[in-house]
């Protein structure tokens, strides 16, 4: 049995802890942390079997696999923790670990595993194995609602004016390395998408706040000596927190199940 840990019992970490209660495979869920501690425990009242919610470093002492669902501002402490224990790290925070490649080598240093789950990224498999080969460009434009882009740091710090918005505003354009340090909590595929092909610096990205839409919308292109690839994904929003997918959780809970499945559908 592997005992799970979230780090981050929000919005994503309890679907994760929903879906760890009702599998049928060898994981358990052990404990959680938060940043909010009252809040964590009156959503643990919706779990059949609460669990002590913890402080990271007991966190990680207490568990084999650490969930990362917290904000991007606590990625680096909880990967640091969890890797130089030697443990394995399940995040999507794909902007935070481009900006802490050495995140990689701490991991191989003390046996620790980081995995970036898919998240909202359709054909991340095509893409790692197209790098084998050789990948001439990849673009991505991604368009999303205005509420989900108004709180952004970018829009913030450059004082862009989203209100009473009528048509759709470029409001950045740039590589997807630029992207993850502009949108640190906003651009998580665009940095999957630039480490699973030819690199954050690479990987040419632009962003839209569209008042049209109801959903995040991602379209990528990948033009490779082995296949051209043409990838459009519209992501249902969560109630919570519109400028997260659903399918980001559940992601996390496929990366889970890869971990003790008998098979494995994918790469």
């Amino acid at each position: 049995m592997i005992k799970i840990g979230i780090a981050g019992f929000g919005t994503i970490g309890r679907v994760v802890a929903r879906h760890i209660e009702t599998s049928e495979l060898p994981l358990t869920l052990a404990a959680v942390s938060a940043g909010d501690r009252g809040r964590a425990e009156a959503a643990m009242a919706a779990l059949r079997t609460p669990v002590p919610i913890l402080d990271t470093a007991d966190l990680v002492a207490a568990c084999d696999v650490i969930v990362d669902s917290a904000p991007t501002a606590a990625f680096h402490d909880i990967a640091e923790t969890t890797l130089r224990a030697g443990k394995t790290l399940v995040t999507v925070s794909g902007a935070a670990l481009m900006q802490w490649p050495e995140a990689v080598e701490l991991a191989r240093a003390h046996n620790g595993r980081i995995i970036l789950a898919t998240g909202a990224l359709l054909g991340l498999d095509a893409v790692r194995a197209a790098a084998i080969g050789t990948i001439h460009s990849v673009t991505m434009v991604t368009r999303k609602p205005v509420k989900s882009l108004v709180k952004a740091e970018h829009v913030v710090r450059n004082n862009i004016d989203l209100s009473g918005l009528t048509a759709p505003l470029k409001i950045f354009e740039g590589t997807a390395r630029e992207g993850a340090v502009a949108f640190p909590a906003n651009v998580n595929v665009a940095a999957a998408l630039g480490m699973a092909g030819v690199g954050p610096d690479r990987t040419q990205l632009e962003i839209w706040a569209d008042p049209a839409l109801e959903r995040n919308t991602h379209r990528i292109v990948v033009d490779s000596d082995s296949a051209r690839l043409e990838l459009a994904i519209e992501n249902v929003p969560t109630d919570e927190n519109p400028g997260t997918g659903r399918i980001t959780a559940l992601s996390i809970v496929t990366a889970l199940r890869d971990l003790v499945s008998p098979i494995r559908i994918g790469t």
